[in-house]
């Protein structure tokens, strides 16, 4: 049935809108939003990339500065004349020979060592880029340090950076001078000063920012100006500013800048070069492709908007046109024909609907005479059903009352008998006080002559005799009460160790002299059931376990409680096991089948299982069984210690 309230629906525009968006608007911005990262991040590498190439540029202009201090020394230690004036300590000698050395190379300052350490010579360029030199002699008392005297003793360099007074870094080479015969007979220290006219000049050509750094992570040169833009805070509180990998990014306004540290090493010492670019003109490009970007993907989404409410009206306007359709069927008998308006799948489905529509007509009439016949065919099934049940439960009935009748009868024809001796006893009680009041004389006679001493003796075993006898069948006619509970139509709680009790003691008769019961009962809490319909499933299992044993044998019974935390209710596990015939897969298959018996015609229904089984599912509970050919058959009975509103009903009917 269609239903007329369509707010319990949702449009299938609205589907449809939201799977375009989430198939085609999101996918495109996901994907133009990921374009414009990668872009960003590709110019970003690039101009990583740039600066660590033109790290490696000014590196090797440190290493050629190292490599032409190597070729001076070993130019001028080769030369027999420097070395000869060096032995014997000519400082006039070597004060030319070191004019010559400034004016030729790069070196910015040279002094010349004896082999104790002690400074011959010391000579000194003004102005990098004139001759004018500043000599001095050993007067000042100048010894090379120690440390350096011990690394000199084993390595022919020592190469290392220091700061002098102006601030200024002086890369410095120490190199020992050995003789022809192998003598260490002085040392040289070739001086280099990194001035900013250096850094202005590798600026002007790489056009980058450089900033000069020592090993104890203290700026010396800029090209910036550091206090304005935070950077020398930045460098300063670096943790590893000799990390090749580290970028530093100035976040500024008008002028950001990224920075690459790269470390340059000059013998035992290290550098760190800061070498920087301005990100103003990467910004600039990425602000005009995301402009572009916005404004194309803007125009495309615009565009598939409107693309998406125009074919949704176009696609379902004849999709409600069949949903109109279908209510007007709802309200009428006769068959619905709508016209087709196109070739398309649409106008296959109006043909379509068309076709059902007259065929569903046909089937409503036909729908309606079937009802009646099932209806009369159901009620005809319900009285067979009620009176086979019937049927079953006489059968059941009939058995029980044999065997009960059984029972009563031993007690009842005992009692039956010893009334005779007791009617005997009392007649001859009387006649004993008859005699004894006409001679009192002679009361010991007539009592032997009447047997009174074995009647005194006889009659209170004879009387109690009745009483047991009676007992007896109080017991089993209370028993037979208890377990029809006819008057208790309602839920009751009750002990199920005592109506497995009740219902052994009522087939005591078939179980008497053949069969050892053996009880296994845990202490459990009172089961809410319907105790009449549980009876009758413990009947039905006791009694099929009894027929089951030809001869001898034994049945276990146990009574257990279950807590499984997957449970919501505590439950009750009946285990009833016999040493039977057992049964085969096959039969097991179909014992809980209705009219499915395994005995003789007229011994059984077929439906003491199947009431059985019906009855444990209606308490929401399960039965289960095990067997095996020749060994018994074991029933395992669930059932929950209570019963939910649901299952009260369902039990109840």
């Amino acid at each position: 049935m269609i239903q007329n309230k369509s707010s319990k629906y949702t449009s299938l525009r609205s589907i449809l809108i939201i799977w375009f968006i989430f198939f085609s608007i999101i996918p495109l911005a996901l994907v133009s939003w990921y374009s414009v990262i990668k872009f960003q991040k590709a110019i970003e590498s690039e101009q990583l990339q740039r600066l660590k190439a033109n790290g490696r540029e000014i590196g090797v202009i440190l290493a050629d500065y190292y490599s032409q201090l190597v070729k001076n020394r070993d130019v001028y230690a080769s030369s027999p004349q420097f070395t000869y004036n060096l032995s014997i300590a000519d400082l006039s000698a070597l004060k030319v020979i070191s004019n010559e050395w400034l004016n030729s190379n790069i070196v910015s300052s040279l002094a010349i060592y004896s082999r104790d350490g002690h400074r011959l010579s010391f000579t000194e360029k003004k102005n990098i880029n004139s001759s004018i030199v500043n000599q001095q002699t050993t007067n000042e008392k100048i010894i090379l340090n120690k440390k350096y005297l011990a690394h000199l003793s084993d390595q022919p360099d020592l190469g290392i950076i220091n700061k002098d007074l102006e601030g200024e870094i002086e890369l410095v080479l120490f190199s020992k001078v050995i003789s022809s015969a192998g003598k260490v007979i002085g040392y040289i220290e070739q001086k280099i000063k990194i001035r900013e006219n250096f850094l202005s000049q590798v600026k002007n050509k790489l056009k980058l920012e450089l900033i000069l750094m020592n090993d104890t992570q203290q700026i010396v040169a800029s090209t910036l100006n550091l206090e304005s833009n935070g950077l020398k805070k930045l460098l300063e509180n670096k943790e590893n500013p000799h990390d090749s990998d580290s970028v530093l990014e100035v976040k500024s306004k008008n002028n950001p800048y990224i920075f690459l540290m790269y470390p340059v090493s000059w013998g035992k010492s290290a550098l760190s070069l800061a070498i920087g670019t301005s990100k103003k003109e990467s910004l600039m490009v990425m602000n005009n492709v995301n402009v572009a970007f916005l404004g194309v993907i803007s125009m495309v989404i615009l565009f598939l908007i409107v693309t998406i409410f125009i074919s949704t009206s176009l696609l379902l306007r004849p999709i409600n046109e069949l949903i109109d359709g279908l209510r007007a069927f709802e309200k009428t008998d006769s068959p619905v024909q709508l016209a087709v308006k196109n070739k398309t799948e649409i106008g296959l489905l109006t043909e379509t609907f068309n076709h059902m529509s007259y065929k569903v007509f046909q089937a409503r009439n036909d729908l309606k005479s079937k009802i009646k016949e099932l209806e009369t065919v159901n009620n005809d099934l319900k009285i067979a059903q009620s009176k086979l049940v019937q049927s079953a439960k006489m059968t059941s009935l009939g058995q029980l009352v044999a065997g009960v009748a059984h029972e009563l009868n031993n007690p009842i024809a005992f009692i039956y008998s010893n009334t005779s001796h007791l009617k005997d006893y009392s007649e001859k009680l009387f006649k004993i006080i008859e005699e004894i009041e006409k001679h009192p004389g002679q009361s010991e006679k007539i009592k032997q002559d009447n047997e009174f001493d074995y009647i005194k003796k006889d009659l209170p075993l004879l009387i109690k005799s009745c009483q047991d006898g009676a007992q007896r069948t109080r017991d089993i006619v209370i028993g037979l009460r208890n377990f029809s509970r006819l008057e208790e139509s309602l839920l009751k709680e009750i002990d199920i160790r005592e109506s497995i009790d009740t219902t052994l003691e009522l087939l005591n008769g078939e179980i008497k002299n053949r069969i050892k019961i053996h009880r296994q009962y845990e202490n459990i809490p009172p089961m809410l059931c319907y105790a009449s319909q549980i009876n009758q499933v413990l009947m039905n299992l006791l009694s099929n376990a009894v027929h089951a044993i030809s001869g001898n044998g034994q049945i276990w019974i146990s009574v257990a409680l279950s807590k499984l935390a997957n449970q919501a209710v505590d439950q009750v596990l009946i285990s009833i096991q016999d040493t039977g015939s057992g049964m085969s897969p096959e039969i097991m298959d179909k014992i809980f089948e209705p009219f499915f018996t395994t005995k003789d015609v007229g011994q059984g229904t077929g439906l003491g299982l199947s009431i059985s089984y019906g009855i444990i599912q209606n308490h929401a509970g399960d039965i289960q069984v095990k067997s095996e050919k020749g060994v018994g058959t074991e029933f395992i009975i669930t059932v929950p210690l209570q019963q939910s509103s649901q299952n009260k009903t369902k039990a109840k009917d």
